[in-house]
C-alpha cells in the first residue's frame, strides 16, 4: 500500500505557516517505493565536514548498502577494506536500536521556490537516494513526524517491515526532497540535529542556517527553526544572504519573521527622509571632522535614489539655516539691549558669529542643491530677501564686523553668485520676476562690499567680479525697460582703466544695440 500525505497541522499551532509536503509517503509490501534503493551509493555527508561531528556515509561492506555513521572519536573503531565505521548505540543511523527506516530520495519538484538558477543543478543519480535508521521517540521532536507516527496513522497504514530480528520491526517511511544542490545533505544534517540540543557547532554561519532552515520548516522542527532564526538575526548579512532571507520570511511564524523584518523594514514612510536630514544636521553642527562628514553626506545625496526626497531634505535645511542667519543679522543691526557695554558687545559678537557659521552652512547647502539640480526653491527664496539685504547693509556699514567675521560678506555673496549662475546656465529656469528681483535686491550688497570692504582679499575680488558678470548676464535676459533701470546702478562696476571692465562695456553695448533697432511692425 502507498499513501500520499500533505502537511499535518500541529496540535499546538494549527495555523503555523509551514509549506506543504507533497512527497512524504508510507510504504509497505513488495510494490512499495520504500526500502533499500537498488542504485549505487556514494558517500553522503550531513552537509559538509564542518556541519557535524557525525558524518553519514554509505557502507559498501554492508549487505543492504544502508547509511552508517563515522565520528571523529577514536574509540570503538573497527576497520573495513574501505573505511572506518562506528556503531553508536541509540544514536543517529544506529540500525541495532532504531525502529524507523527512512528513505530520502530526490524529487524533481522543489518544495521551496527559488529564483537562483545557480542553486539548482542536475543531481547525480548515484547520489539521489539514501536510507537511514532512526528512532521514533527522537523523530517526534519534529511535529510532522510526531503526527505521522501517531496512533491514527499507525492504525491506517501498513508501514512495518521485518528488521531481521524476530523481536523488533521497522516502521518504513519515504521522504522526497527537492532537487537543489546538497538537498539530501541538508536533510541528513537536520535529522542528525534531532539527536542533540546543542545546535551551535553545526549552525555557525548564515549560509549554513539558510540551508537548514527550509528543511526544519519542512519537517516542523521547532528547536532547529528557532536556532537558525536566532543565529541569522544576530549576525550581519551579505546582500545575497538578505535576499534569500526575505524569500524565507513568509514561511516563518509571526514571532520569527518580526525579528528578521525589523532589520530591513520600518513602519514610518518618511524614515529615509528623516535619516538623511539627521545626517545633514550632524555634518553641519555636531561632527568634529566637519569637512569629512560633509563630503560623505554629499556623496550619499548624489547616490540617493529619490531626487524628490533629497530636494525636500535640502529645502528644509536651507530654510532653517537661512532663518538663523536672518535673525542673527536682524538682532545685530537693530539691537535692543539695556545691559552694560561689555554684555552688549558680547551679544553682538555672538550674533555675528552665528550669522557667519550658518552662512557657511547655507553655502554648502546651496552647492548641494545646484549639484543635484534641485535649487529652484532656493533661488526663488533668495530673490525675495529685501528685508534680509537691508539688515545686511546696515551691518556692513558698521566697522565692528571687520575684526569679528571679516569673511561674512564673501560667504553671503558666494551664495548669491552660485544661485545666480544656476539661473544664467539654465540649471534653474527662473521666471522674469525672480530674475529681476535677485539682481535688484542683491546688487546694493555687491556694490557696498566692492566699494567699502578694504583691504580686499584676492579670493573675495574674484567673487565680486564673477557676480558682476553674472548680474549683467541676467540683466540681458530682462525687458529693455527693466534692464535700463538696473544697468544704471551698475556704473560702480567700472574701473580706472576702461579696458579692465569688458563685461560692463558688453552689457551697455548690447542694450543700446537693441534699443536703437526700429520697432517691430504690428502683427
Amino acid at each position: 500500500m502507498r499513501i500520499l500525505f500533505s502537511t499535518l497541522p500541529s496540535e499546538k499551532n494549527p495555523n503555523h505557516p509551514y509549506p506543504k509536503l507533497n512527497h512524504m509517503t508510507v510504504g509497505g509490501g513488495a510494490g512499495s517505493a520504500g526500502g533499500v534503493t537498488s542504485g549505487k551509493k556514494r558517500q553522503r555527508v550531513g552537509s559538509n565536514s564542518r556541519l557535524s561531528s557525525t558524518i553519514g556515509i554509505i557502507d559498501s561492506s554492508r549487505p543492504d548498502n544502508t547509511l552508517t555513521e563515522r565520528t571523529q572519536k577514536p574509540s570503538s573503531i573497527r576497520r573495513t577494506s574501505s573505511h572506518t565505521v562506528i556503531t553508536a548505540t541509540g544514536g543517529f543511523n544506529d540500525s541495532s536500536t532504531a525502529d524507523v527506516m527512512l528513505r530520502l530520495f530526490i524529487d524533481q519538484l522543489p518544495l521551496f521556490d527559488t529564483d537562483d538558477s545557480e542553486s539548482i543543478s542536475a543531481v547525480d543519480s548515484s547520489q539521489s537516494d539514501v536510507q537511514i535508521y532512526l528512532h521514533s521517540n527522537v523523530l517526534r521532536r519534529c511535529k510532522y513526524f510526531d503526527a505521522l507516527l501517531s496512533d491514527r496513522w499507525q492504525k491506517e497504514s501498513n508501514d512495518v517491515v521485518d528488521s531481521g530480528n524476530s523481536s523488533r520491526m521497522f516502521r518504513k517511511l519515504n521522504l522526497g526532497v527537492p532537487s537543489h544542490t546538497g538537498s539530501i545533505d541538508h536533510h541528513l544534517t537536520v535529522l542528525q540535529l534531532l539527536y542533540t540540543n546543542d545546535f551551535s557547532i553545526t549552525i555557525n554561519s548564515v549560509s549554513i542556517a539558510l540551508c537548514l532552515l527550509p528543511v526544519a520548516l519542512e519537517l516542523i522542527f521547532e528547536d532547529c527553526i528557532k536556532a537558525c532564526v536566532r543565529f541569522i538575526e544576530a549576525v550581519p548579512w551579505t546582500e545575497d544572504e538578505e535576499r534569500k532571507i526575505l524569500s524565507i520570511v513568509p514561511l516563518l511564524g509571526k514571532e520569527e519573521s518580526e525579528e528578521l523584518l525589523a532589520r530591513v523594514s520600518i513602519d514610518r514612510n518618511d524614515a529615509s527622509e528623516e535619516m538623511l536630514h539627521g545626517l545633514i544636521l550632524s555634518a553641519l553642527h555636531n561632527h568634529p571632522n566637519m569637512a569629512f562628514a560633509k563630503a560623505f553626506v554629499a556623496k550619499l545625496m548624489r547616490d540617493f535614489s529619490s531626487k524628490q526626497t533629497a530636494k525636500r531634505v535640502l529645502d528644509r535645511a536651507f530654510y532653517s539655516s537661512l532663518k538663523i542667519v536672518k535673525e542673527s543679522l536682524e538682532d545685530y543691526s537693530s539691537p535692543d539691549f539695556r545691559g552694560d557695554h561689555n554684555e552688549t558687545e558680547a551679544i553682538q559678537r555672538l550674533n555675528l558669529h552665528t550669522a557667519m557659521t550658518n552662512g557657511r552652512h547655507l553655502l554648502w547647502l546651496v552647492e548641494r542643491m545646484i549639484e543635484l539640480r534641485v535649487a529652484d526653491t532656493a533661488v526663488q527664496e533668495w530673490s525675495n530677501q529685501a528685508s534680509f539685504t537691508a539688515d545686511l547693509l546696515r551691518a556692513l556699514r558698521d566697522d565692528a564686523w571687520r575684526n569679528i567675521v571679516p569673511g561674512l560678506p564673501a560667504v553671503v555673496l558666494r551664495c548669491t553668485c552660485k544661485l545666480s549662475n544656476a539661473i544664467t546656465t539654465g540649471t534653474i529656469l527662473a521666471t522674469r520676476q525672480v530674475r529681476m528681483k535677485i539682481v535688484k535686491d542683491w546688487l546694493p550688497v555687491l556694490i557696498l562690499c566692492k566699494d567699502n570692504v578694504t583691504p580686499m582679499m584676492p579670493s573675495h575680488k574674484i567673487v565680486y567680479v564673477e557676480l558682476e558678470d553674472t548680474f549683467l548676464r541676467i540683466i540681458s535676459t530682462l525687458p529693455l525697460s527693466d534692464a535700463q533701470e538696473l544697468l544704471q546702478k551698475c556704473l560702480s562696476f567700472s574701473t580706472r582703466n576702461v579696458e579692465d571692465c569688458p563685461h560692463l562695456i558688453s552689457a551697455f553695448t548690447t542694450w543700446f544695440r537693441r534699443a536703437n533697432k526700429f520697432p517691430l511692425p504690428d502683427m
